[in-house]
């Protein structure tokens, strides 16, 4: 991730999702390290190949050629609607799931007073996706079918994924 994303503020987010990722695969009891690598490389690609007919393609075909495990490569292909990869494994609907909405939860802190994720609660995202002016490059949508793909209420997703971002500031 290092060597092909310069934008701070898409290493944030890649950290951000990975941080998710970390907090799901903890409470699903499953490959810690694994879930952390796919949410820290699923959008490694995206400055270079910011298209829909670019990304995650061009990403993954690189992946490939390095030898990252394929379990990796297809959860990075399925995190988009576009690229027809269906999610199947927990691992990729979580990465679904947590990639928009730990965005849209780095957002809400951003316009909070104090800045900080640690007074963050549940119903303020709740609130703030209502509100379509506010981040909208973000997908309700997807956030939306990410928990009901993950089988849990929005609630939940919302608060876990505030719960991760939190253990990150430690």
């Amino acid at each position: 991730m290092e060597e092909w994303v310069i934008s701070p503020s898409l290493r944030k987010h890649c950290e951000s999702v990975a941080a998710s990722m970390r907090y799901m695969a903890n409470k699903c009891n499953d490959d810690v390290e694994m879930w952390v690598v796919n949410g820290l490389l699923h959008d490694f690609d995206y400055e270079r190949y910011p298209t829909l007919e670019e990304h995650p393609f061009k990403g993954s075909e690189h992946l490939k050629q390095i030898g990252i495990d394929e379990k990796i490569i297809r959860a990075i292909m399925s995190h988009g609607n576009h690229t027809g990869v269906v999610r199947e494994s927990l691992m990729e609907k979580a990465l679904f799931a947590c990639d928009e909405l730990s965005g849209f939860v780095g957002a809400c802190v951003l316009v909070r007073p104090d800045k900080d994720v640690n007074n963050l609660e549940a119903s303020s995202v709740k609130k703030k996706l209502k509100d379509k002016a506010f981040a909208r490059q973000v997908s309700r949508e997807d956030i939306k079918q990410g928990a009901e793909e993950l089988d849990v209420e929005l609630d939940e997703l919302i608060s876990d994924v505030i719960k991760a971002q939190q253990a990150a500031t430690i």
